[in-house]
């Protein structure tokens, strides 16, 4: 992993409403549920994993399309309100901003959600993402801002990739990528269900990733660098009112973390604790800690 750095975290990708409502027990069908509670708030893995990296302490910009409607105006100003660079939103009157609605069960601690699908993610020549692209120290994506990284005009030929893998990416290959980040299901599907996790983490890096970080949800992630041995970082135990968005969290935390210098296995465990902690809030993003990285020891 690199040393640390002090420039621009780019997150490129995906930017949602969400209106989430916690309940006992899934509705039934023609039935009326009282939530014990509701909130609306911004989602998306990209933008979401921004306001992580923002509130450990990381100058941050975020990079995706979103309509000109009024789901679009409340995205902007929540980002702007963690202090993420939003120069690079392009806003297309030809769309309509991506938007969900999910409803959180206590009973078995999983969410329902109904989603209208991000706009895609595509930026016009000589828009500013290009410029920050330039700069940026590191650029994180998720499965929708991909493309637009990887085949961006002009791409510096060294620079720093971050990749939310969870969710699959249709023609991805991980060569080149820094920092790739897939659960642990995601590698199985890709390379067997037959393998260890090692072997797995393994695999990614012979197909060319530098460094691989897999979560596996309550069990923790597995950590592999070029060189190294597979380390296991358990999951830190919290209190679990959702889960909604914790992964777009660990995320943003873990990049902060290495951009900051933290060595990958700490940066992973300091993931793990501030995604723990998201899963305290209702929504994916009131919950996350603000936190200063070099304050935090190590913990593995």
């Amino acid at each position: 992993m690199p040393q640390p750095t002090t420039g621009t975290l780019l997150f490129v990708g995906c930017a949602t409403l969400d209106s989430i409502a916690l309940v006992q027990d899934y509705p039934a069908a023609d039935s009326r549920t009282v939530a014990a509670d509701f909130a609306t708030a911004g989602g998306g893995p990209a933008a979401t994993a921004a306001v992580a990296a923002a509130r450990a302490g990381a100058r941050t910009a975020f990079a995706g399309v979103l309509g000109m409607d009024e789901e679009g105006d409340r995205i902007i100003h929540g980002l702007e309100a963690e202090g993420v660079d939003t120069s690079a939103v392009v806003r297309d009157a030809g769309v309509k901003t991506g938007a969900s609605v999910i409803v959180v069960s206590r009973a078995t601690e999983s969410r329902a959600i109904v989603t209208r699908p991000v706009p895609p993610v595509s930026f016009p020549a000589g828009s500013t993402f290009f410029e920050l692209l330039q700069s940026a120290v590191w650029v994180h994506t998720d499965h929708l801002g991909w493309n637009a990284v990887a085949n961006a005009s002009g791409r510096p030929a060294r620079l720093n990739i971050s990749v939310d893998a969870g969710n699959p990416i249709p023609d991805f290959s991980p060569r080149g990528v820094a920092l790739y980040v897939p659960t642990i299901e995601r590698l199985r599907a890709e390379y067997g269900e037959d393998l260890s996790p090692g072997a797995l983490l393994q695999k990614a890096l012979d197909g060319g990733a530098s460094a691989v970080v897999a979560t596996a949800g309550s069990d923790g992630a597995w950590v592999l660098e070029r060189g190294g041995e597979p380390v296991h970082v358990p999951a830190t135990p919290g209190t679990i009112v959702s889960t909604l968005g914790a992964g777009d969290v660990y995320h943003g935390a873990l990049l902060a973390a290495v951009a900051a210098g933290l060595p990958l296995v700490d940066a992973a465990a300091f993931a793990g604790r501030t995604a723990a902690a998201s899963c305290g809030g209702l929504d994916g993003r009131s919950a996350i800690p603000h936190q200063i990285i070099n304050s935090v020891p190590a913990s593995i």
